[in-house]
């Protein structure tokens, strides 16, 4: 499991980026005393940093640098300094990159996720790590990641929950309202459309892929990924052989 520091003075965005990178498989430790930063670096372990710029006593700048004295880790400036002085000096300083404030969580994930890749490799999966293989395609849940052969195609988090839940029972339907509860807490304020648009991104990025599975939809039910030629049958009890798709999508929702 990688360990993410978070160097953050506010403690409201400090909890709230732990609780999302802890949502998403990291651990995620917060430093508390901002004289011991390069300590806490050192006990913590971690294979990356958040680094805000504004801090006690020393900036950003400063505890960048005197981590990349000592690491090669990815350092992510985060800062509601958008000067771009201000991201000179960072990436000069030794920094990997620089977000701006206000930012969106799943931003920050997904270039967590992809510094975490460059730094530790691509496919440098763990021995606990969970792993999803269905019609040709294997997903890693916890790095939100979707692979096709020798290629791979980065996922949002309702993206991986989504093309997860449709792996698991490949060849067999999942209902809008199951896909619904899975990717939404409170599901019943979602507009009804939210969920053809991820169904339409998640097509997409499956044919990005050259992938020969696809995302079915079968009206008054809901959708089914569809599997490779050879293995129509293969959804067992409650599956739905693949040639009678024509019949079952006609009129339905994307």
């Amino acid at each position: 499991m990688y360990t993410i520091l978070i160097v953050e003075d506010d403690p409201k965005i400090a909890e709230l980026l732990r609780g999302d990178i802890e949502k998403y498989g990291y651990e995620a430790r917060v430093v508390q005393d901002f004289d011991r930063i390069a300590e806490q670096f050192r006990e913590s372990g971690a294979h990356l940093v958040l680094l805000d710029v504004n801090l006690p006593k020393y900036d950003g700048f400063y505890w960048c640098r005197q981590i990349r004295a000592e690491s090669v880790c990815p350092i992510l400036f985060i800062s509601a300094r958008d000067g771009q002085m201000d991201q000179v000096r960072a990436l000069e300083s030794g920094a990997d990159d620089y977000i701006t404030k206000p930012f969106h969580y799943e931003i920050v994930l997904a270039k967590i996720r992809s510094h975490l890749r460059r730094a530790y490799g691509e496919y440098a999966a763990g021995p606990d790590e969970k792993k999803v293989e269905a019609g040709g395609l294997t997903l890693y849940p916890e790095r939100f990641l979707l692979s096709c052969g020798e290629r791979s195609a980065e996922l949002s988090r309702k993206e991986s929950l989504l093309i997860e839940a449709l792996m698991l029972r490949e060849g067999r339907v999942v209902s809008r309202d199951r896909l619904l509860g899975l990717m939404w807490e409170d599901h019943h304020f979602i507009d009804d459309n939210t969920l053809n648009v991820y169904i339409t991104r998640m097509r997409k990025k499956l044919k990005e892929l050259g992938a020969e599975a696809g995302i079915e939809v079968v009206r008054g039910a809901g959708y089914l990924l569809s599997l490779p030629e050879g293995d129509e049958e293969a959804g067992g009890a409650g599956g739905v052989p693949q040639r009678s798709l024509n019949d079952r999508t006609a009129g339905g929702r994307p």
